[in-house]
């Protein structure tokens, strides 16, 4: 890839993001800052944390295809490239059908926006595509850097990287909770996986497919579940939950810490991972 993510990422919120937050995991040693739950296709948020910064390379995970035109994401792209050359990388995405009225042949989509980001100039190699089943996780290893997939655990890392073979990016994203209180750290992942991921089919198809019990995924899902979903306990604990991605063959994770101990959480990683 012609961008350097790091072993390990920061994912947030567009409306989350702000030029000192990114600032201060750059300072700790993180690799790249995802601009998650669809980034407008302006893509104004990317250049505000990378003038902010000097490193930490900034990605999109995803800008919604469905909601914003390739030739509009194309023209930010290269403006973008402009300013920061080196440091942006472009995560796009079908979403999930609920999103939109006319989703149809969501595959079908994805490959007529990548042919066109190929025709606006957008290289292959700048850019990762959203990815679950085998079928994408396969065009993002021909069509793009690699896949970053999410709401994943580590056996769908290591399927998927048996789909990509060596070479493609794999980059998954890791909820986690800094916090020993089991019940109150399982509370707080679970709100950050029951709305509204457990009620959307891509995401129940694909927990499904890595063998869990449909049951399990109703009701805000079982503690079992939510455990997986969302690690939580001590630094420890939570570092382990990052590194059995790396371990099953990611190259990058994409840390989304959740809970009022999230900066805390992000300081205990980077002190523990990357030597801050």
């Amino acid at each position: 890839m012609a961008v350097n993510l790091g072993r390990v990422g920061v994912w947030r919120r567009s409306d989350e993001w702000d030029p000192d937050v990114a600032v201060r995991l750059e300072e700790l040693g993180y690799g790249t800052a995802w601009v998650g739950g669809s980034p407008e296709g302006s893509l104004q948020v990317a250049d505000r944390l990378l003038a902010a910064t000097e490193r930490i390379t900034v990605g999109t995970s995803i800008v919604n295809m469905w909601q914003d035109a390739a030739g509009v994401v194309a023209e930010s792209f290269h403006r973008i490239e402009a300013a920061h050359p080196g440091r942006f990388v472009l995560g796009v995405g079908v979403g999930h059908p609920e999103a939109a009225q006319e989703y149809v042949r969501p595959y079908d989509k994805v490959v007529d926006y990548l042919d066109q980001l190929d025709g606006a100039g957008v290289p292959a190699d700048r850019r990762v595509l959203a990815a679950l089943g085998p079928k994408v996780l396969r065009l993002a290893g021909e069509r793009c850097a690699g896949a970053i997939p999410y709401l994943v655990t580590p056996e769908h890392t290591r399927w998927a990287r048996e789909i990509l073979g060596d070479g493609p990016v794999l980059a998954p994203e890791q909820k986690v909770v800094l916090d020993t209180d089991a019940p109150r750290a399982r509370e707080v992942g679970r709100e950050g996986v029951r709305n509204p991921y457990l009620s959307l089919v891509n995401y129940r198809r694909n927990l499904i497919r890595l063998g869990w019990p449909e049951q399990e995924l109703d009701g805000g899902g079982t503690d079992r579940l939510i455990d997986a979903l969302a690690v939580h306990g001590a630094a420890a604990a939570v570092v382990e939950g990052i590194t059995a991605h790396l371990e099953a063959g990611a190259d990058h994770v994409a840390v989304q810490a959740l809970g009022p101990s999230r900066g805390q959480a992000y300081e205990h990683i980077a002190g523990l991972l990357l030597g801050a």
